[in-house]
């Protein structure tokens, strides 16, 4: 994360005369190969439309002449927020394509390992491309943030993370209790290795580190409400463990909300298994990554987006744990960024081999139906 002003840096120091070559070279060369790999996977011939246009008026509105010095692009954050905020929709509009790609081919491993590769990286690179318009137009916008006057951009250097915990888990409820009526209470406790008498601190960013946590209450709340509701005992707290040690940071958020099946960890995670309906794609409607399936998937490349981590333990019957990991140095806080070689082009063009490990070949069955009738 500290190498974020260095990288701004860079910049300047690549395109010291025109602004515009900065967009052209930087976006145009990440998402050519993205859009590429997206035309060899889904057919829907909309959603490539959207896509593709979505990004390409960006650099269709720079004009090719008169070129502004950089450092007065610089100083106007409009031209980069106006970007930003177009491709607020994309999220909603890719999993518009998949669902719609799963309802006319149906389920197909191959098929869904490579959509699941490609929008792995698809949005780990939308999630730099909105640090970087986000750090533009905050540190070049003109503006101080008068709430966050110590921010760095949208970074954070002392991020109280018990804070954003509770933030998150506020929001989460206000939610639950207008769905629900009720939502479960919330314990908290840290545990600080490295300063046992201080409250945890770390260099983050604060609206990715509320991202997962948000999606993670939302997902403990429904859960524990489903699970208990109409019992005399009440709901169970969700309970929440903040750690730091010499080289992680984890957060620990533990529920009673039943569990779920091993088989079923890995699905959680996979976007063609989503088993929500169509998406609206109006922007007055629910927000973006509501019932598209895409908030652990995503709350996951967050989490590694700066080297961490979002791992799920459940026992069924019991309740789940969902750990975030994140570094607590920020000197080893780097992006990890896909790359675009050879073998990333391989993963589509490799063919499917046959598993050499045996596996149930259907879901479980219920014994009970099948037995002989005596």
């Amino acid at each position: 994360i500290s190498r974020f002003e260095p990288l701004v840096e860079g910049l300047v120091n690549i395109v010291p005369t025109s602004a515009y070559a900065l967009p052209t070279t930087i976006f145009g060369h990440c998402l050519q190969p993205f859009l590429h790999q997206w035309q060899n996977i889904i057919t829907d011939k909309w959603v490539l439309e959207v896509i593709t246009t979505g990004y390409s008026i960006p650099f269709l509105s720079l004009p090719p002449t008169l070129p502004v010095p950089l450092h007065g692009h610089l100083s106007r954050a409009t031209p980069p927020a106006r970007i930003r905020n177009r491709h607020n929709d994309v999220v909603p509009t890719m999993a518009q394509g998949v669902i719609e790609y799963k309802e006319k081919y149906g389920f197909d491993p191959f098929v869904s390992s490579n959509i699941q590769y490609f929008l792995d990286r698809f949005y780990t690179n939308r999630i730099s491309f909105r640090m970087l318009i986000n750090q533009h137009t905050l540190l070049f916008g003109g503006d101080t943030n008068p709430a966050h006057p110590k921010h760095i951009g949208s970074i954070d250097p002392t991020c109280n993370v018990a804070e954003v915990v509770k933030d998150a888990y506020e929001t989460a409820k206000m939610l639950c209790e207008q769905y629900y009526l009720v939502a479960p209470e919330l314990e908290v406790e840290e545990f600080n290795a490295k300063a046992p008498d201080k409250p945890i601190q770390v260099v983050y960013v604060p609206s990715h580190l509320f991202h997962m946590l948000f999606e993670l209450f939302k997902n403990s709340m429904r859960a524990t409400v489903e699970l208990h509701e109409g019992r005399k005992e009440g709901y169970t707290s969700i309970k929440t463990l903040v750690t730091l040690g010499k080289e992680d940071l984890s957060i620990k958020i533990s529920d009673q909300g039943g569990g779920v099946p091993l088989r079923k960890i890995d699905r959680l995670f996979n976007y063609m298994y989503s088993t929500a309906p169509r998406p609206s794609l109006e922007p007055t409607r629910a927000a973006p990554l509501a019932g598209f399936g895409y908030g652990l998937p995503i709350s996951r490349l967050y989490a590694r987006y700066f080297q961490g981590d979002l791992k799920l333990y459940s026992m069924e019957g019991v309740g789940t744990d969902a750990v975030i990991y994140l570094k607590a140095l920020s000197s080893e806080s780097f992006e990890r960024l896909p790359v675009f070689n050879k073998s990333a082009w391989r993963h589509y063009k490799t063919t499917p081999e046959a598993d050499d490990w045996s596996n149930p070949s259907s879901e479980p069955r219920d014994a009970s139906k099948y037995k002989a009738n005596r």
